[in-house]
């Protein structure tokens, strides 16, 4: 890897996006995926776990087609090694997986999620919030890279895709949720940390 071309992305996505307070909030990850998937389109979910989140795409959009690849065998799913994946696709979900390969493998990742999608396709993936402790230490032992939002968006840059927008992603109950988001912001950007659990990108094959 090139580092210093590395550098050279995590400086045009710093331009787009200044700093972490700058991403605009989402509670849910699904509003998100409903804008940029269309009826009928192929989709693959890589960490599916349970393939929840095809049922929920489906209830809104029910000519999609879901595929889902995961590594546990003790649950169903169309794919259990990303070799077995047939066809193309217009979406790609990964959802908290990235985090749990190292650099090499997280890039070599990316770089066959870009083969897998038709040009123009899209990748919709989220990692823990590094600016968030509690979240980043929640899974210890399994986490190899904390990944910045800036690091991340210069990763897909270098594998291919053109970053179209990087959420923060936190939910609570409704009064929490106005306290942190309204009140307590200007305390944390002090501490330097953040509320938002995860970080959501939406990048496009280019």
């Amino acid at each position: 890897m090139d580092w210093s071309e590395l550098n050279c992305y995590r400086e045009s996505i710093h331009k787009r996006f200044p700093g972490i307070w700058d991403l605009k909030i989402v509670k849910k990850r699904l509003p998100v995926l409903l804008k940029h998937i269309q009826n009928g389109d192929r989709i693959l979910e890589i960490g599916a776990y349970d393939r929840k989140l095809g049922e929920k795409i489906k209830a809104h959009l029910p000519r999609v087609e879901y595929r889902s690849m995961d590594i546990d065998r003790s649950l169903y799913h169309d794919y259990y090694t990303l070799k077995d994946v047939e066809g193309k696709f217009n979406e790609v979900l990964l959802f908290e997986v990235i985090e749990h390969l190292d650099v090499e493998e997280g890039v070599k990742l990316l770089k066959k999620i870009h083969e897998l999608l038709y040009p123009g396709g899209k990748l919709i993936l989220s990692t823990p919030n590094v600016m968030n402790p509690v979240r980043v230490w929640q899974d210890g032992l399994t986490h190899r890279v904390r990944y910045y939002y800036e690091e991340l968006g210069s990763l897909l840059l270098s594998q291919g895709f053109e970053v179209v927008h990087i959420y923060r992603v936190f939910n609570d109950a409704f009064f929490r949720y106005l306290v942190k988001v309204y009140l307590f912001s200007l305390l944390h950007r002090y501490l330097g940390i953040d509320f938002a659990k995860s970080i959501l990108v939406v990048a496009k094959r280019n």
